[in-house]
Order: C-alpha cells, then sequence, then structure tokens
C-alpha cells in the first residue's frame, strides 16, 4: 500500500507540474508494457486508443487509464490453458 501512496503521489505532482502527459502514443505504451500486452487490452475493450485532431494518423491512450489496467491486469487471463 505504502508503493502505491508513493507512485500515485509522485504521479499527481509529475501531472500538476505538467511533467506526465495525459495520453501516451501506442508506440509508447507498446514500450511500456509490451505490444502483446496493449493490443490484448484493446482487444477486450480495457483500453480505446483514439486519433487526436491534427495529429495525423497517430493513435493516442488515456495515459491513467493504461496504467490503472497494467495495475490490475491478472497474468491468468493471458496465459495458454496448458500452462494454467
Amino acid at each position: 500500500m505504502l508503493k502505491d501512496a508513493v507512485v500515485a503521489g509522485a504521479d499527481k505532482a509529475l501531472a500538476e507540474s505538467a511533467q506526465l502527459p495525459d495520453t501516451l502514443t501506442k508506440a509508447q505504451a507498446y514500450r511500456l508494457y509490451g505490444r502483446d500486452n496493449v493490443d490484448r487490452w484493446c482487444k477486450e475493450n480495457l483500453i480505446h486508443p483514439v486519433v487526436k485532431a491534427g495529429s495525423g494518423k497517430k493513435k493516442f491512450i488515456d495515459r491513467l487509464k493504461l496504467e490503472a489496467v497494467a495495475r490490475a491486469s491478472n497474468r491468468v487471463t493471458y496465459l495458454p490453458v496448458a500452462e494454467r
């Protein structure tokens, strides 16, 4: 619990000082959490990439939603049946 509180406090401080963006590109999400995880979360409708006006075809994901899904991700949901 203490670790979660520290991370939440640091994220809040960085967000308030405009050091953390509100959204991440899909490529940034891939680098942080892995392509397989991000694609699976999109397929399961846990996160929804959107195209911002004026950004061409770049897709963006809400950073807070992505972090929440990553924290709540349960490895059991994506292990093959043989490995469960």
